[in-house]
């Protein structure tokens, strides 16, 4: 029965023209992977993971039923907001050409029918829609046999991206490949005959370097401080040991970025930056993310392993604080800073466990206070940046525009008090043991000091649009800063 795989059809408005003869077959387009960078079964799962946990895991009898009634289920469950899903601008154009010359326009995919006529009514270009429907995968044979009931053998012509849509091509008049691999392409031309051709941009490994967030390993750096603080970092073996604390921590760093990523992907595009990372402009396919994940881990834990039982057990703990971090913490107000400011200390303490020097409880304090402040300028930053986006209603996480001025309160305070900490470490024997200038290093307050408030200055106007951490590798004035007190330290021994 036609009803039962859903075809619907769209006026694209009352008051518009109609569409002047075309003497074309019809042109039917694939969703996921052609008309979209990504695929909607797995953008909705992910949200459906991420806000409905335990909902989602109750699906798992539907999926050994039919994926078509699995499909069904997660598109109930989930609605995803298709007007900010990143399409290909180039088929887009392609198919708004056809269009205005009179051409009847299909989608048909085998995501649920609900999902792709959310999509149809967004873009307004289609005559009907053909979709899984909650009984039958409308997929490879499945979708051919529907298409040419249709239209007739050879009565249509199809856009497509995958091998899984060969079978649909041979029955089509003419081929519109798009993003084919060479060797699918290879394989389509001895089935049907390619009229037009989308390749992709060449693959920039620069997406994939960003999904795996590198220029964030310079936080790792942090696994460097108590061998520097105990004045031990001439000893060869000790760096060693460190270097890989740093690939190790490195590894995990990136897998728990690129799981924040692949969950945030849907959220991520309501951001003016945000929307630009590789998962959610669909510059990255996720299915890297769930390649690269297990990797990292497993290579992290080895590198974590050669180091120490007890770094393996610190660096995993970072991890799998990570994980319910994204999950779950992230949306907690306060506790989420709080979280972050441990994920930066625990790296200080897995250095610790690396070369077996721990830290001291004035290093800690410190430490906790000042990671606190960076927590909550980030937060802060967040506000002010959507503020300019949404005005008054502008919220960040979990926060509203109200909280900034709290914020921006705490904030300052956790940074002023960690100044205050290493005021009174200085005044201990623990450091004149340790320095043989220790005056010298009574200039770090005044220098703390300019810092913090400089960052703090920056998030206030608007400027810090990410972590404050990349912040102060970019800002010339807290270069600075960061030199003269590394410098002042040096000095001071």
């Amino acid at each position: 029965m036609r009803a039962s795989f859903i075809s619907e059809k769209f006026v694209l408005g009352h008051g518009q023209p109609a569409k002047p003869p075309c003497v074309l077959p019809p042109l039917v387009v694939d969703l996921d992977g052609t008309l979209l960078k990504t695929d909607l079964l797995l953008e909705s799962l992910l949200v459906l993971v991420k806000e409905q946990p335990l909902r989602a895991f109750t699906l798992l009898p539907c999926l050994v039923k039919s994926k078509a009634d699995f499909k069904r289920e997660v598109a109930r469950r989930v609605s995803l907001d298709v007007s900010l899903l990143p399409y290909r601008k180039d088929v887009l154009d392609y198919l708004r050409t056809q269009r205005a010359q009179g051409r009847s326009i299909v989608l048909t995919t085998a995501s649920d029918v609900q999902s792709a006529q959310q999509v149809a009514e967004h873009l307004q270009l289609f005559d009907s829609v053909f979709a899984s429907d909650g009984f039958t995968n409308l997929s490879g044979d499945a979708k051919r046999d529907r298409l040419v009931g249709e239209f007739g053998e050879k009565g249509f012509d199809y856009a497509a991206n995958g091998r899984t849509d060969l079978a649909v091509w041979r029955s089509a008049r003419k081929a519109i490949a798009v993003n084919l691999s060479s060797g699918a392409m290879r394989v389509l031309e001895k089935v049907a005959e390619p009229e037009i051709v989308f390749q992709a941009p060449a693959r920039d490994l620069r997406k994939y370097r960003d999904a795996l967030r590198a220029q964030q390993w310079l936080k790792n750096l942090l696994v460097l401080v108590p061998l520097f603080a105990a004045h031990e970092f001439f000893k060869v073996a000790l760096l060693s040991k460190v270097l890989l604390a740093f690939l190790s921590f490195c590894c995990f760093a990136s897998s728990g970025y690129l799981f924040n990523d692949l969950f945030d992907a849907a959220a991520d595009r309501h951001h003016p930056r945000k929307r630009l990372r590789p998962f959610a402009a669909g510059d990255v396919p996720l299915t890297f993310a769930f390649l690269m994940i297990p990797v990292l881990v497993a290579f992290g834990g080895i590198l974590g392993a050669l180091v120490s039982p007890l770094f393996l057990g610190i660096v995993l703990s970072y991890f799998l604080l990570a994980l319910v971090y994204s999950l779950f913490i992230k949306k907690v107000v306060v506790l989420d800073v709080i979280v972050l400011a441990a994920l930066y200390t625990l790296r200080l303490v897995g250095g610790s466990a690396a070369v077996t020097i721990w830290p001291s409880n004035w290093l800690l304090a410190f430490s906790i206070f000042l990671f606190l402040s960076l927590a909550l300028v980030k937060r802060y930053g967040e506000l002010v940046v959507m503020r300019i986006v949404d005005g008054d209603g502008a919220k960040a996480r979990s926060y509203q525009l109200s909280d900034a001025e709290l914020l921006a309160s705490m904030g300052t305070a956790s940074g002023y008090l960690a100044v205050l900490v290493l005021a009174l470490y200085l005044t201990t024997d623990i450091a004149r043991a340790l320095y043989t200038r220790l005056e010298l290093l009574w200039l770090l307050c005044p220098l703390l000091l300019y810092w913090i408030g400089r960052i703090w200055l920056v998030a206030h106007r608007g400027l810090i649009h990410d972590d404050p951490i990349l912040f102060v590798t970019t800002d010339r004035t807290c270069r600075i800063l960061v030199f003269l007190m590394i410098g002042t330290i040096l000095l001071a021994i």
